[in-house]
Order: C-alpha cells, then sequence, then structure tokens
C-alpha cells in the first residue's frame, strides 16, 4: 500500500506530465495549422513570420549567420532586416533545418521545422515555470494556477508557435526566474550561478524587450549578499566577487562573439541598431519615418487619443494570426477580472510568518519585479511612439511570469481568508471560506483551459481552415 504522500507524489507527476502534454499538443495545432509563409490572405500569417524566416532560411543554406545588409533577408518594402538584431532563436532554427535539410528539401518540411523548434522551446519553458511555481507555492492548487496563467495564456501558448525571437526570449526569462528562485533558497551555489549565467547568455541574444528581467537577476543578485548580524548590516564582498566572476565569466563568454562581430561589421554599432536605420534610408521606406515621433504628434496623444492601453491588454491575452483573429469578450472580461482581483488581493493583510523577510528585502524584491515588469512596458511604448505605431502584447510578454506570480499570490490571499477579522463563533466559518476559496481556485485553472480550448478550436482553427493554405 502505498502512503498518502507518495500517492500525492505520484498524482502530482502524473498532472506535470499532462500539462506538458497538452502545452505541446495545443502548440502542435497550432504551428501545423497556421497558413504558410507568404500566404495570402495576410491576416491568416502569423505575424512577422515571412520575414523572419528568411533568417532561419539563410543560415539553414549556407551554414553561417548573414549580415543585416544581405538582399536575401531583406523585407521588401522596409528595405530593413532581422539580420541586425540579436540572431540565437534564428541560429538554432536554421541549424535544426540544415540536419533536417539532409534528408529532405521539401521548403515546407522545413518550415514547419523551424515553427516545432519553439513548440519545444515553449515546452522546455513550461518545465521551468513547474519547478519556479512547487518553490512559490506551498498550495498545489495556487501552484498550478500559477503555471496554467503563464503558460496557458491563449498569446502566451501562441508565441511558442511560429518564427520568432520571443519564443526563446521567454524561454530565457523562466531560465533566470528559475535561477533566482533556488538562489533564493539555497544560495549562489556553483549550479545556480551557472544557470543564472545561461539564462541571461540566452535573453541577451534573443530579444532586447527581455533586458528588464537581466537587469532584474544583477539587482537581486548584489542584493542577496546583504547579511544583518547582530544589528548590524553586514556585505560579503569577497562572495559576491568570487560569484560574480563566475556569472560574468560565463556571459561574456557567451555573448561577446556575437557584439564583437556586430562591432566588427557595423563599425562599432555592437547592437546594430543604428545601422538597421542606415540600411532602411538606403533601401527602403521605413517605418520610423511615418512614426508619430517623426509626425511631431506628442506621446499623450498617441496614448490617450488612441486605443494603445486597451490594445495592449487585448493583444497580451489573445490576439492570433497578424493582430487579426480576437478572442470572444467573454475571454477578455474574464482575464482582466483575474487580473484585477489578483493584484488587489496583493493589498489585503495578512500574518506574518516565521523567516520572513525584512521591509529592506521585500522593497528590492518588488522592486526588482517591477522593474521586470515594465522595462518592456516602457520599450514598448518608445519603439511604437519612435519607430512603428504597434501595441502587440507579445512585446510585453517579457514580464508575465512576475506578472502572474503578482496574480496568483493575491488570488491567494483572497482565498485564504485571513484579511477577514474573525473572532468568537464567527471564526468557526474559516474552514467552510477557505473551502469555497479552494473551489474558486478550480474553478480558474478549469476557466483558463476552457478559454484557450475556445480562442484555438473556435476563433483561430476555423480561419486557418478558411484560408485553405494548411497542411
Amino acid at each position: 500500500m502505498k502512503s498518502g504522500e507518495e500517492k500525492a507524489l505520484t498524482r502530482e507527476r502524473i498532472l506535470f506530465v499532462c500539462y506538458l502534454a497538452v502545452f505541446f499538443c495545443l502548440a502542435a495545432v497550432i504551428a501545423l495549422l497556421q497558413p504558410h509563409t507568404d500566404t495570402p490572405p495576410w491576416f491568416g500569417n502569423p505575424p512577422d513570420e515571412p520575414s523572419r524566416y528568411l533568417v532561419s532560411r539563410y543560415i539553414c543554406r549556407y551554414g553561417r549567420l548573414p549580415n543585416g545588409f544581405d538582399e536575401e533577408i531583406r523585407i521588401p518594402g522596409y528595405g530593413i532586416s532581422y539580420g541586425f538584431y540579436t540572431m540565437l532563436p534564428y541560429i538554432v532554427q536554421g541549424f535544426v533545418m540544415r540536419f533536417v535539410n539532409l534528408f529532405t528539401s521539401s521548403e515546407l518540411i522545413l518550415l514547419y521545422t523551424a515553427r516545432f523548434v519553439n513548440v519545444c522551446t515553449g515546452t522546455a519553458m513550461a518545465a521551468l515555470v513547474y519547478g519556479i511555481g512547487r518553490r512559490i507555492f506551498q498550495d498545489s492548487r495556487f501552484r498550478w494556477l500559477f503555471c496554467v496563467l503563464v503558460m496557458y495564456l491563449p498569446q502566451s501558448l501562441f508565441l511558442h508557435t511560429y518564427v520568432n525571437t520571443d519564443s526563446m526570449s521567454m524561454f530565457s526569462t523562466a531560465l533566470i526566474a528559475y535561477a533566482l528562485v533556488r538562489a533564493c533558497r539555497e544560495g549562489f551555489t556553483n549550479r545556480n550561478c551557472l544557470l543564472l549565467a545561461a539564462g541571461i547568455v540566452v535573453c541577451a541574444l534573443s530579444y532586447y524587450n527581455a533586458y528588464g528581467c537581466i537587469l532584474s537577476s544583477i539587482l537581486l543578485f548584489l542584493v542577496f549578499f546583504a547579511r544583518r548580524e547582530c544589528g548590524k548590516l553586514r556585505y560579503d564582498y569577497r562572495e559576491m566577487l568570487r560569484k560574480g566572476c563566475l556569472i560574468s565569466a560565463v556571459v561574456l563568454l557567451g555573448i561577446g562573439w556575437y557584439f564583437i562581430r556586430n562591432a566588427l561589421l557595423y563599425e562599432g554599432d555592437f547592437l546594430g541598431l543604428e545601422t538597421l536605420k542606415k540600411c532602411g534610408e538606403m533601401y527602403g521606406n521605413p517605418p520610423y519615418s511615418r512614426s508619430h515621433a517623426a509626425l511631431g504628434i506628442p506621446l499623450k496623444d498617441m496614448l490617450f487619443q488612441n486605443p494603445y492601453f486597451s490594445g495592449l491588454i487585448n493583444s497580451f491575452i489573445a490576439s492570433y494570426g497578424s493582430m487579426a483573429i480576437y478572442a470572444g469578450y467573454w475571454t477578455y472580461l474574464f482575464y482582466k477580472i483575474v487580473f484585477v482581483f489578483g493584484l488587489l488581493g496583493g493589498l489585503l493583510p495578512r500574518k506574518r510568518t516565521a523567516g520572513e523577510k525584512s521591509l529592506g528585502q521585500k522593497l528590492v524584491l518588488h522592486t526588482s519585479l517591477l522593474l521586470w515588469i515594465l522595462v518592456p512596458v516602457v520599450l514598448c511604448i518608445y519603439y511604437a511612439y519612435t519607430m512603428d505605431y504597434q501595441y502587440q502584447g507579445r512585446y510585453v510578454m517579457p514580464g508575465v511570469i512576475p506578472f502572474m506570480y503578482y496574480v496568483t499570490a493575491g488570488l491567494e490571499r483572497w482565498a485564504g481568508f485571513e484579511w477577514l477579522p474573525l473572532k468568537g463563533r464567527a471564526a468557526g466559518a474559516l474552514p467552510v471560506l477557505k473551502k469555497l476559496g479552494a473551489g474558486a481556485c478550480y474553478a480558474a485553472i478549469g476557466a483558463v483551459i476552457l478559454f484557450l480550448l475556445r480562442m484555438i478550436f473556435f476563433k483561430a482553427v476555423p480561419v486557418y481552415l478558411e484560408i485553405g493554405y494548411v497542411l
């Protein structure tokens, strides 16, 4: 006979396998059914995939990285290319495609290969998110709620189904968060330092919008070595430098080659962004020439006279195709209620527990997490104002893990009912209220899954089948 603890562990493992399998299968459905590259009408195509796929296809064909100026990867009309941006996702896709190309020359199979690199990346991220949730939330119900909110958010799953850099950047944020959560519990062991360094390398070579999590991880790392001993604040500089040098060495080895290459190719422009603008001026009609900034429109007019924030929030929740396939009214309403309710829950009072962080530690932690969330938002607004007006929710997706942590923690606080000042006979109602809170948690998990299925099979798939250019 198995003990209760063994049964619980077995059940948890089964749920974990099902969680990964469901994510992989749903992402695979979208990856297979989305229209092919250059398939009209454009509203069904994944955003920018044809232009991004040019870079992966180039690497597959020639076995080397392209120069951003290469005509073969330039975007018609715009005159620019994704060869100026960080290319780790394209490198991985390109060399996996190059291997598959040994067995087939089918362009369709190669496209699906590139897409499935991201499907697998998303599945790996789902495993990391579970590892994060298992260490943060002791209550398994809210652990699973956190996992499904992060990974089964319709837009989150969608980003792992087509050729882009978002998928790998999101994976990198999960790896960084996983390393930091482990470090908070175990300290910055060599293993945790290497995990953090690997996450930073993947992030730095994937997507500039995700750099907020690198800033946050640096801040948390530096503060970790502060200790209060005998009423005095002490800082372990020696250990910080030892671990910091290990992380820095791995990061510099991992990313240095790429930025040195950029500096050599683009006359010192190691990020490649200024050269990208010059390329657009030379070969096309770049979108930043039509930007709100270029036209002299004030930033506040862009933000408040247009549906910028509502569009950003809705496309953060669900927006498939070229921002043309949206979820239904109830999907957006459900998520907005969950977000607001969860964030407000974080303001509720609760009982202090043994070993709880000091006020200073909490301040640093929340400052870091808010940086993690807000940097992508600020960059999204900056690019919309100075380059091309877009409110795509995928631009702020690098902050989804800390955001959903706040939401889930707030919902857990609501469900705990410690904020209710129950005394005497009224305290007897607390067990019943907690059962109601647990029931609400299960209902929320079920709703997340149902709304995802509705988005995929009742909103997206019918559009793909109507277009007709699918597998």
